[in-house]
């Protein structure tokens, strides 16, 4: 089933990661996972977003096999109970493939199918695809990010990407994108983008943001990861106000609330 589109979607996030920088570890169990996309879907959650590879600052690469063996079984499993659709957080081709077979209907790419094969299993398994723009790597992406303008490098970037993916086949209305906060940029650089959001609106692609307990509101509150609700919430909100339609988070009942008075307000916009 694919996203509804015509609302703000709320993307629910299941790590099945031993590291991940929010919640690593405490899903990497397949039951604790499937008990958690049960509590999701419970919640409100439109998505659930299931990723076998950190992709924290500074997170290694995993191998194909581990990966596989993380997320498939997971999928399979919440296939048997729900319906609500799934997206598959992951840059293999392999697993973008084995996914599909199990009943995903969307791709969510830190790399933007840059990745050998990932172009052609994307187009042929007819998914949505979301393309995310990232600089570097996610060992190093952090290191000394460097932009002359990042609203307009990170707008090109999605733009190249976009024409790449229509051109091996994914039609335009399985694309989405997502200006990768938090992924190569500083504090600045990622409150520009924020600030910026309408712009990305503007290319004509539905747009995801996700914010959620990143370390950037650390920066901002200096708060820990398990203490940055009310930052997270006041970042979905601007998210959605500016434009976007699906927002990536890990505290679903907390944030349905808020997009909920959003999408009130948006209805009356003339």
């Amino acid at each position: 089933m694919k996203p509804d589109l015509t609302k703000i979607n709320i993307m629910g996030v299941i790590n099945t990661t031993p590291d991940s920088f929010s919640d690593g570890g405490l899903y990497s169990n397949s039951t604790k996972a499937v008990e958690h996309a049960r509590k999701l879907i419970d919640e409100g959650a439109d998505i659930l977003d299931i990723g076998g590879e950190s992709t924290r600052p500074g997170a290694v690469d995993v191998p194909l096999n581990e990966e596989i063996r993380r997320t498939i079984p997971v999928i399979e499993s919440i296939r048997k109970f729900s319906d609500i659709p799934i997206s598959i957080d992951t840059s293999k081709a392999q697993v973008m493939r084995a996914a599909a077979e199990a009943g995903v209907d969307m791709i969510n790419d830190v790399r933007a199918l840059r990745e050998e094969g990932a172009l052609t299993v994307a187009a042929d398994s007819g998914l949505l695809v979301c393309l995310m723009h990232m600089q570097g790597a996610p060992d190093s992406m952090q290191d000394n990010p460097l932009y002359d303008n990042v609203v307009e490098q990170v707008s090109y970037f999605l733009t190249d990407r976009i024409n790449i993916a229509l051109s091996s086949g994914i039609t335009k209305n399985n694309i989405c994108i997502d200006p990768g906060f938090g992924f190569g940029k500083t504090l600045q650089q990622n409150l520009q983008l924020l600030a910026s959001l309408a712009t990305f609106k503007a290319m004509g692609y539905p747009l995801l943001a996700g914010l959620s307990r990143k370390s950037m509101l650390g920066l901002l509150l200096d708060k820990p990861v398990d203490q940055r609700l009310y930052g997270s919430l006041s970042a979905a909100v601007i998210s959605a106000m500016l434009g976007a339609d699906i927002i990536r988070v890990h505290d679903v009942t907390e944030t349905k609330d808020a997009l909920t008075i959003v999408q009130a307000v948006l209805q009356q916009s003339p």
